[in-house]
């Protein structure tokens, strides 16, 4: 069962935080020891993070119950897709790449709630397992990181100030199988979107088990034939989402 702020959570599908706990632990701590200056391309994605972070949730007079659970998790679905967004765009340093990645597995209970995406072939995050059923969101779980996140995120971007020379911190590579497929999401044409299964490029095996190996510039898929692929395509979001917690 996972914990917030000390609290255990019992939900449906809870919350996938102990990346998160670790990336925001390393992230303090190199802000303490002043270790880490935002690049540029870090200070747009924090700052684009940091404003649904701290984003109010509409004023609705006499507003239902339910549009008010609405709003809820809306901020948190917004806050998931910008995250996303700028982790996928490839231009954030290896340790901005960690700390996106895992704010994305915390939240991706919110990636179809409440608004699925349109297109039927974007990413299936947050199914429950054994099932293809979606397990309403914990909300007040989410609501709960917000504040330690916010603060966090205001700290990076403190970072970022005129005449500052970036500094950016090492990160270790990791390792990861996974049994499953891989699906790489394309969008040709506004509104279209088309989906299509990684498989290994020399003897076509779809459903690995795969070794990936990341050093947040670039993952790599390990089949059991021996064959290491670079080349498939994946966006960060596409591989890291989809692994299972350890």
């Amino acid at each position: 069962m996972a914990r917030v702020h000390g609290k255990p959570v019992a939900a449906a599908h809870p919350l996938l935080t102990r990346a998160l706990t670790l990336e925001s632990g390393k992230a303090w701590q190199l802000l303490a020891a002043r270790e880490w200056r935002l690049s540029s391309a870090d200070a747009e994605a924090v700052a684009a993070v940091l404003a649904r972070l701290t984003a109010p949730l509409p004023t609705r007079r006499g507003a239902a119950p339910q549009a008010r659970a609405t709003d809820r998790d809306r901020l948190l679905q917004r806050i998931l897709r910008t995250t996303v967004h700028h982790l996928d765009a490839g231009a954030v340093s290896p340790p901005a790449a960690a700390l996106l990645a895992a704010v994305a597995r915390a939240l991706l209970p919110w990636h179809a709630a409440p608004n699925p995406p349109i297109a039927a072939a974007a990413p299936r995050y947050g199914t429950v397992p054994g099932t293809t059923d979606r397990a309403a969101p914990p909300t007040e779980e989410g609501e709960a990181l917000l504040p330690d996140l916010a603060a966090l995120f205001t700290a990076l971007a403190a970072t970022s100030v005129p005449g500052a020379v970036p500094l950016t911190p090492p990160v270790e590579p990791w390792q990861a199988r996974y049994v499953g497929r891989f699906r790489r999401h394309t969008r040709p044409a506004p509104g279209v979107w088309a989906a299509e299964t990684v498989g290994c490029p020399e003897c076509g095996r779809k459903d690995g088990p795969w070794t990936v190996t990341c050093d947040w510039r670039r993952a790599t898929l390990g089949c059991p034939c021996g064959a290491v692929s670079h080349e498939h395509g994946l966006a960060f979001s596409e591989i890291c989402l989809v692994l299972p917690e350890t």
